[in-house]
């Protein structure tokens, strides 16, 4: 299933190597979190990709051994809601024997994680990262458009460390009048705890979460505000692209993060491809469009002759939209964000 190699990891415009490869395994969700599908638009009647569009595990498994081959060394599974994937276990132990010396990680909210957490470790999983946007269950269940209850993930958290599943991210999107004190309550809740605890810019992501540059808390405002309760010191980067701006306490008990594609991006480094549930690939976060690489495997094509499209697609990138975003006009910036891809097609 492997592709005669190794090959020459393929770089873009700007010399960015593909190096991390996120994978979106379905775009469903249990959530309805306004910001990437409010319940207004998904509601019991939302037709999703049927089944016979979305990439089988053997697909999904034959295009990461190429990517594998080309040089990716960073799995991420995502969605929508990559637990709703049926088997997701078998998935995973697919991966690791595709991929056997890359990091492979899972996005999940963690409502469904207790049951699966150690399964999932057995199959070969890293780590995981669960999406905890605030701790008090009424903004918990305002943002989660379900009235979920914040209980069952913090029970997930509490299987994925029973599990090994670490270092455990928690990553948190702040929006300026929803969730500001979620600042204070995570790192409360989680210093000392093992867990890393990372604070996201709200972004422009897809085009359902009406932003406005007016809703986002920056990094630096974000910092100011836990610096009230904690000494933080900062830490180098684990390696080059990592986008978070790592600290730690001063007293040693932990880590956090800010993620500043808004005030401080990142694209110079940007290493990240994206496969859409139905087998697109995507370039950016904030892309437009994607490669039709199923249609490829289903058409017959040579593991080589997908590894040369991908590295055809790859060599012609040039994506920096965070960069950009700031000096795009009015009418550009309607016109960019009326035509992105939805966030839950890329898990993030």
């Amino acid at each position: 299933m492997t592709v005669a190699g190794p090959r020459q990891t393929p770089t873009d415009r700007f010399d960015r190597p593909v190096r991390d490869l996120r994978i979106s395994l379905t775009d469903r969700c249990n959530f309805r979190c306004s910001y990437c599908m409010p319940a207004e638009v998904f509601g019991e009647h939302y037709e999703y990709l049927p089944r016979s569009e979305i990439l089988t595990f053997e697909e999904i498994e034959r295009l990461t051994a190429i990517f594998y081959d080309l040089g990716v060394s960073k799995l991420r599974l995502t969605g929508g809601e990559p637990l709703l994937r049926r088997d997701l276990p078998d998935l995973v132990a697919r991966l690791r024997r595709a991929a056997p010396r890359a990091d492979l990680t899972l996005t999940t909210n963690g409502y469904l994680l207790e049951r699966c957490a150690q399964e999932l470790k057995s199959a070969g999983l890293d780590r995981v990262t669960i999406s905890l946007d605030a701790l008090d269950d009424e903004t918990f269940k305002r943002l989660n458009g379900r009235g979920f209850a914040v209980g069952p993930v913090l029970t997930g958290v509490e299987a994925a460390q029973r599990a090994g599943l670490e270092p455990l991210k928690i990553n948190c999107v702040v929006i300026k009048g929803v969730n500001e004190h979620a600042l204070e309550d995570l790192t409360g809740y989680f210093r000392g705890r093992g867990a890393i605890v990372r604070f996201i810019e709200y972004m422009d992501v897809g085009t359902r979460n009406h932003w406005e540059l007016d809703h986002v808390v920056t990094a630096a405002e974000m910092a100011e505000r836990i610096r009230d309760s904690f000494d933080l010191v900062p830490l180098p980067a684990n390696y080059p692209g990592e986008v978070a701006r790592r600290f730690g306490y001063a007293d040693g008990r932990g880590e956090i993060g800010f993620i500043t594609s808004v005030s401080a991006p990142f694209c110079g480094d940007c290493t990240r491809a994206r496969l859409t549930p139905d087998g697109r690939l995507v370039t950016c976060l904030f892309a437009s469009e994607g490669f039709d690489l199923r249609g490829l495997l289903r058409g017959g094509a040579s593991d080589d002759e997908v590894a040369e499209t991908i590295c055809s697609i790859w060599a012609g990138r040039s994506d920096r939209y965070s960069e950009l975003r700031s000096q795009l006009s009015p009418d550009e910036a309607i016109r960019s964000a009326s035509e992105r891809i939805e966030m839950y097609q890329l898990g993030g």
